[in-house]
């Protein structure tokens, strides 16, 4: 299971490397290159989202005791892909200087308030997915912790399964076991009786006999 997780962190290195080297390419693009190498970025982008779901479902396989270690190197590559996808919005918006001129004309003052309110936007952007990154590992770490609560109480319920099935085992084993010294107790009682029949029977007969020769002399 955890080898499975370690080669998906390995692609997953490799894969954000060539992100972050293309994303640093995108400003300086223009035109259909630019637009090519958007297009790439975001496919790889959706590449690593996709690695990252695979190493969520390996981790949510591994055993509650050692799930500490591998949710907190999830934690830290999704931090790692919130700031990729942030560099690649400022990087979309990025233009040159003759780009900018090209689109906004010569008025710097006009390009910069363009520039300000598209940057103000890509930071209100970048905040509202903070917030959703941020409720989504709640969101995660909550489902981890009703798992493992689950988990513990399945634990539980056999193991009061299991002391039941040993207490009728016992109360089964306790009433054969009565059963036994009832017969016994019963046995001893018609024993003693008999013993003291017959002793009666002894005693009499002796008497009578010792009567008998008396009384014959």
């Amino acid at each position: 299971m955890s080898s499975d997780f370690e080669s998906y962190e390995q692609d997953f290195a490799v894969l954000t490397a060539e992100i972050t080297g293309r994303i640093g390419k995108v400003p300086k693009l223009v035109g259909d290159e630019k637009k090519q190498m958007v297009a790439n970025v975001e496919k790889q982008l959706e590449e690593a989202r996709e690695l990252l779901e695979q190493m969520e479902l390996e981790v949510r396989e591994i055993p509650p005791q050692s799930r500490g270690m591998y949710s907190s190197r999830m934690r830290s590559y999704k931090q790692e892909m919130g700031k990729l996808e942030a560099d690649f919005k400022r990087s979309r918006i990025a233009y040159s200087d003759e780009v900018r001129n090209e689109l906004l004309g010569d008025d710097g003052n006009s390009s910069e308030n363009q520039r300000a309110h598209l940057l103000d936007n890509t930071e209100r952007l970048e905040r509202s997915s903070r917030r959703l990154e941020a409720g989504y590992q709640i969101a995660v770490e909550t489902e981890q912790i009703g798992q493992e609560m689950l988990e513990n109480l399945s634990h539980d319920r056999e193991k009061i399964q299991r002391a039941r099935e040993r207490l009728r085992e016992t109360d089964a084993n306790l009433g054969k076991s009565s059963r036994i010294l009832t017969g016994m107790l019963r046995r001893i009682i018609q024993n003693r009786i008999l013993i003291v029949v017959l002793a009666v029977i002894i005693i009499f007969t002796t008497m009578m006999a010792i009567f008998f020769s008396v009384r014959g002399r």
